[in-house]
């Protein structure tokens, strides 16, 4: 297991969205990024900040159910 990259918002935002996320709406400092599949559909909140801490990453990762090493440097 790789380290995290240090990422702004809008650099996960363009991961979950090569990913078939996409962005459905924003509120304030908050994008709401959802993707649709047979199953269901996920829905991922990520803050638009220039440095997203350690935690909040992680839960982003969790949320989204995509690989870890899409994130890592």
């Amino acid at each position: 297991m790789g380290r995290l990259a240090v990422l702004s918002g809008a650099a996960v935002c363009a991961i979950l969205s090569a990913h078939g996320f996409e962005q459905v709406r924003q509120r304030g400092s908050h994008r709401v990024m959802q993707r649709w599949t047979e199953t269901g559909t996920t829905t991922v909140p990520v803050p638009d900040h220039a440095t997203l801490k350690v935690g909040t990453l992680l839960s982003i990762i969790r949320q989204s159910g995509l690989p870890r090493a899409l994130f890592e440097s």
